[in-house]
């Protein structure tokens, strides 16, 4: 079963390291036999969704792994990760955390260059596809944005590009595809992904551009009509890397190996992402 440590588990890490205790001597939960091998995933809380779902099916198919994932966010990951092994008595192969999974790929490249994850070690598992979406009762739906665009009656619900990723990646994708400037009223702009779901379904827009999560988490209310892959647009990647004291590298290879199978794809096919960009840096 995948233990969900405490949120903010990882703001411990500096204590339990001045008073000498190891972060593996986590209480065991019911069914963990005393010869069951531990992967700590340290990670941040926007990749919960498919770690979680990746590190269930790893231990399904590995009855003797239990997982536990603590969450923090990408600069306290970064600092935590920064103070232990700044801090702490740990030598390669023995430190408390495996696997290191923050949210897209910059900190997985800041942590390569200072050393804190091991070299050539990450893996790209997913990407977060931009989709256009249609209410799921909707029966005559655009087939693609390309269509919606062309339709001056049709309103489109995107979330804001000034305070989100989101909203940026949209913006993109709307100048790639020629929405005209003086067409910008036929935008319904909301604060974020929920949002612009929210406006869609209340009937303020026709469409909404969303991520392919945000569509698949409300699956039952609306449905996909495209994955909008046009332009130089670059999908957000997920990666995950070897912690640089890894204390089972073995086990660490067994699930990066494992989170690169058609299997895995599948699965978060199912949570809304997309497979890892062709070419993608792999262990």
């Amino acid at each position: 079963m995948v233990r969900i440590v405490a949120d903010r588990w990882m703001g411990a890490v500096g204590g339990c390291l001045c008073a000498g205790m190891s972060l593996l001597t986590i209480p065991a939960v019911a069914g963990e036999g005393p010869a069951a091998r531990t992967l700590v995933i340290a990670a941040s809380p926007g990749v919960a969704a498919p770690v979680e779902a990746l590190s269930r099916r790893f231990e399904a198919a590995h009855p003797d792994v239990r997982v536990r994932i603590s969450y923090d966010s990408g600069l306290a990951l970064r600092q935590t990760i920064a103070a232990m092994e700044n801090r702490g008595p740990y030598f390669t192969g023995t430190g408390p955390i495996h696997l290191l999974a923050p949210g897209g790929d910059e900190l997985i490249a800041r942590l390569e260059h200072r050393y804190y994850v091991l070299p050539g070690t990450a893996v790209a598992y997913a990407t977060v596809p931009l989709v256009l979406i249609v209410p799921e009762s909707l029966v005559e739906a655009p087939a693609s944005l390309d269509a919606a665009v062309r339709n001056p009656r049709l309103r489109i619900a995107v979330a804001d590009p000034l305070l989100t990723v989101l909203g940026e990646q949209t913006a993109q994708a709307l100048r790639f595809k020629g929405l005209p400037a003086a067409a910008t009223s036929r935008l319904d702009l909301a604060a974020d992904a929920n949002g612009a779901v929210d406006h869609l379904l209340n009937g303020q827009a026709d469409v909404a551009i969303v991520f392919g999560p945000d569509a698949a988490a409300r699956s039952e209310q609306v449905r996909v009509v495209e994955e909008i892959r046009d332009g130089d647009m670059t999908a957000t990647v997920h990666s995950m890397a070897m912690e640089r004291s890894c204390p089972d590298r073995a086990l660490c290879r067994e699930f990066l190996s494992f989170i690169q199978t058609p299997e895995s794809h599948a699965l978060l096919r199912r949570l809304g992402y997309g497979p890892p960009p062709q070419g993608a840096r792999s262990e």
